[in-house]
């Protein structure tokens, strides 16, 4: 699977957008709404059952509330997809799968504009639409895809392949909720009447019109990337996460008649792949900075009446370096190179409560500390000696900035710190905060929660250096995340609501428990404290941190 780039209509008045389609109030008691995530199963060849139900079980508890399994013609893809229907039945009946059918990858197996492709396509979404485990959507079985926007499955076009070679054939006729991933002008969606059900915005988890071509038209002028400016840095910020591009989607899909309209996005937490030619020629990147996985997040939440489905992209997607599982299976080769030794699961470990607060419509309590940080392995001007591929595309738009979140109880203080002679503290306050400084060539991370003078949270972990002079060029993301103990009766966050644009959280919560902390990801706290009183003494730009 790769992203693909999307043609997207260019609508006028993007700022009048949302008043421009009915808004339809899909939080309905036959509707509940639900987070899944995008598993990959051609990374799953020497899987066996008991690793499908450690996967269910880890995502279940974590908020996730199905698989979307991500298929093509491999020769392990019957098995190991039973599996996955299998596991999900008896871990957690509640916990759902359906097909996601990528159809860029089973074109490479099968030519996606035969007869051969429709009926594969047709037989395995007819081997699994009646298992207990399939998620169906108003009696019918749920089925995505990822691409096929140019396959016609052996039909006169590609609008009249899908609807007569899949949607409305009589082997699935009145059985599927189609709702594909087609990367084409969404002003095309109308063409698609007895197909689409519904849309999935794959491309909507990242800034993907955000790239270093593109900066001077947004940014206006050619900028400095290395010094831009507080309003250019303000412009990239605005575009990480938006929902700009959903309402777009919602507009074009709303225009489909005779269709359920149903609404899927994206959330995703990085993106970066650099293939070479061999394997697949892949170098690029998605601008991820400025908290991506939180902020799209807080702007899906607060559109979430238009929203029916969460797809987290992805769960085990190695190759684009966007996973939130743990580092198992058979990993795209090359890609290890990027992807051995960072682990990603500290943004599982927030998952839940974003998760919850998209779900309920309110933001849940805050029960325990928790301390998320991530950063790149090395400067972003740095000169890779033994690499063959030069830095990926869009790599200028990058910030060598240490990234972290606090999901706080209660008051408390921040510490950074990026080098011995570099930190920075910060003011914390009960709900989601979010907060960054500059990183150290050379440096560590390393972040301390202080709360009446004692160390709630103190994480340094190991395996991590801020590197000035990488071997190869690595642009994925290191993540460590700890927790501290839960409070004995915490208050609800100052933010929560059932209006999901409620204003920032800014009351106290009853204080939490000042226990050492404990890990809640694969990094390790130190045993040591900083003093979180301290100020910064850092000669990097000043960081900046936003409470929600």
């Amino acid at each position: 699977m790769k992203a693909k780039p999307q043609l997207v209509a260019l609508l006028v008045g993007l700022s009048g957008l949302a008043a421009a389609y009915p808004l339809v109030k899909r939080q309905t008691a036959g509707s509940p709404k639900l987070v899944v995530a995008h598993h990959i199963v051609g990374n799953t060849a020497g899987f066996t059952l008991d690793n499908w139900t450690q996967d269910v079980t880890l995502a279940s508890s974590k908020g996730i509330d199905g698989f979307a399994l991500n298929i093509a013609a491999d020769d392990f893809t019957f098995q190991q997809v039973g599996f996955a229907y299998q596991a999900a039945a008896a871990a957690n009946p509640n916990f759902k799968v359906f097909l996601s059918l990528d159809m860029d990858a089973l074109n490479n197996q099968i030519n996606c504009n035969t007869t051969d492709a429709g009926a594969f396509v047709r037989n395995v979404t007819s081997t699994f639409l009646t298992q207990p485990a399939q998620l169906q959507i108003d009696g019918k079985a749920f089925v995505s895809t990822f691409a096929g926007e140019s396959c016609t499955l052996g039909g006169a076009d590609v609008f009249t392949g899908w609807n007569t070679e899949f949607t409305q054939h009589p082997d699935l006729a009145g059985k599927i909720h189609f709702v594909p991933s087609f990367f084409i002008d969404i002003q095309q969606f109308k063409n698609f009447k007895g197909v689409m059900d519904g849309d999935f915005n794959f491309n909507g988890g990242w800034p993907i019109d955000l790239t270093t071509k593109a900066a001077p038209q947004i940014l206006g002028g050619t900028p400095d990337f290395n010094n831009l400016s507080p309003n250019q840095q303000a412009i990239i910020a605005s575009q990480i996460g938006s929902f700009d591009l959903d309402d777009e989607h919602i507009t074009q899909l709303g225009l489909v008649a005779d269709s359920a309209h149903t609404y899927m996005t994206a959330v995703a937490p990085w993106f970066f792949t650099h293939f070479d030619q061999a394997h697949g020629n892949k170098n690029f990147i998605f601008d991820a900075d400025d908290h991506l996985y939180v902020t799209r997040w807080q702007n899906v939440i607060q559109n979430r009446d238009k929203v029916d489905f969460v797809e987290l992209v992805t769960w085990n997607d190695f190759g684009e370096s966007h996973y939130l599982g743990p580092i198992e299976g058979n990993l795209p080769p090359g890609s290890e190179v990027w992807t051995n030794g960072f682990d990603h699961q500290g943004f599982l470990e927030i998952t839940n409560h974003f998760a919850t607060w998209y779900k309920t419509g309110a933001e849940p309590p805050i029960t325990t500390d928790q301390l998320v940080m991530w950063a790149r392995p090395h400067p972003k001007n740095a000169k890779a000696s033994s690499d063959p591929l030069p830095p990926p595309t869009n790599f200028e738009l990058t910030q060598d900035q240490l990234w972290a979140v606090v999901l706080a109880t209660a008051p408390a203080s921040l510490t950074l710190a990026t080098g011995d002679n570099a930190t920075q503290t910060f003011d914390v306050q009960p709900g989601v905060n979010k907060f960054n400084m500059s990183l150290t060539p050379g440096g560590f991370m390393q972040g301390t929660l202080t709360r009446n003078n004692v160390a709630v949270i103190d994480l340094k972990p190991d395996g991590y250096t801020f590197d000035p002079n990488p071997a190869t060029f690595n642009f994925n993301v290191f993540v460590a995340a700890a927790s501290g103990n839960a409070a004995a009766a915490p208050a609800p966050p100052a933010s929560a609501s059932s209006d999901p644009a409620a204003p920032p959280a800014t009351s106290a919560a009853t204080p939490a428990s000042t226990d050492s902390a404990s890990t809640s990801a694969a990094a390790a706290p130190t045993a040591t404290s900083t003093d979180a009183a301290a100020v910064s003494d850092s000669a990097d730009p000043p960081a900046t941190s936003t409470v929600l």
